[in-house]
Formats: structure tokens, C-alpha cells, sequence
């Protein structure tokens, strides 16, 4: 079956859209559809502009990492430097140079896209847009005054490892990181 077919077959179709709630990040929307049988059914989504991450990998073999106090898991948790677009016509690649600076202190004299990942495909919008980044120079870091994190070199194999034992949760920062692993095949 072609995708246009497949997509024809399963396709929900918007009918009307009630807003729920619109904040600084979160837009909170309820949408009327209907099924591909033609019953009616309500979708609940959370809106976003989209993401970028970036797995930097230095010339010693060694990712920069974050550690970052996250709100809703009460936990300081390890992630690849990471952060939203400013808008939803923001290049993605763009962003990712923004954050690695920003976050880390670090450029890169190489960026090579990943692919994207929607992290709850189900309820939210997001897209995020992976890179891994090579060739590192140090710098500065930039923070939001908002913003407090960690940074940290850590050792790809030991951060793979991280990952299988379960010490690693975040979504972005594994598939990424396993993405990279398997791109420069270490």
C-alpha cells in the first residue's frame, strides 16, 4: 500500500478547535475530529514551536553532557545540551549552534543532522531536530537567567552505558546518543 493510501485510510480530519489554555510554552488545545469511519471524537494536544538537540562529541572521545534540575520528575537528570526554537520558522540548525553555545560554551566546526524525534506523538506537537556536533572549540557559556545547569564531559562508551542501565531517561538524549554511537560506529 502507498503511504498516500495508508495515510488516506487512517487520516483524522480537524472539524473545529477550542482552545484550552495558552501560556509562555504550553498551548493546551482540544480539537473536534472525525474518524476514518466517520464517528466523531475529541483530541486533546499540547502545541509547540519544536526543539533542537545536540550530542557533542569531543576529539578525546568524550560527549558534553548536562545535568539539570527538571520541575515535573523532582530530579536533577543527565541530557545532551538541548532547547526550543524561538519560533516555529527558526532554522533548526540554527538553534542547534544557539544552544551548544549558549548551554555549553562550545562550537563546532561540524553539525550532522540526526534526523527528528516526536517525543509523545499522541498528545504533543513537539518535534525535535538531533544533531551531532564535532570539531568542538570551548567558550563561554551564554545562560538564560533562568536557566541552571551542570556541564560535564563524559566518555561515550560510559554514557551508552548510562543509557542501557537505565540512568539516563530522557528520551531526546538517548535516541541521539545511540544515533551518534551508531553513525561513527564506536
Amino acid at each position: 500500500m502507498k503511504n498516500e493510501e495508508l495515510y488516506e485510510k487512517l487520516k483524522e480530519t480537524p472539524v473545529s478547535r477550542e482552545e484550552i489554555f495558552k501560556g509562555h510554552i504550553v498551548h493546551l488545545v482540544r480539537d473536534s475530529i472525525t474518524l476514518p469511519n466517520g464517528a466523531p471524537a475529541m483530541r486533546e494536544v499540547c502545541l509547540h514551536n519544536g526543539a533542537v538537540c545536540v550530542v557533542p562529541v569531543t576529539d578525546a572521545g568524550e560527549i558534553i553532557m548536562e545535568r539539570q534540575f527538571r520541575y515535573p520528575f523532582d530530579e536533577v537528570i543527565w541530557e545532551i545540551p538541548a532547547g526550543k526554537l524561538d519560533g516555529k520558522n527558526e532554522d533548526v540548525l540554527e538553534a542547534a549552534k544557539r544552544e551548544l553555545r549558549e548551554e555549553t560554551g562550545y562550537s563546532a566546526e561540524k553539525f550532522t543532522f540526526l534526523g527528528y524525534l516526536y517525543p509523545s506523538p499522541a498528545i504533543l506537537s513537539e518535534k525535535i531536530a538531533m544533531y551531532l556536533a564535532t570539531g568542538l572549540r570551548g567558550g563561554e557559556q551564554e545562560l538564560d537567567e533562568d536557566e541552571f545547569l551542570d556541564v560535564v564531559k563524559v566518555p561515550f562508551a560510559e554514557v551508552v552505558e548510562m543509557i542501557m542501565r537505565g540512568e539516563i531517561p530522557d528520551a531526546k538524549t538517548q535516541t541521539a546518543v545511540l544515533k551518534a554511537k551508531y553513525l561513527l560506529g564506536v
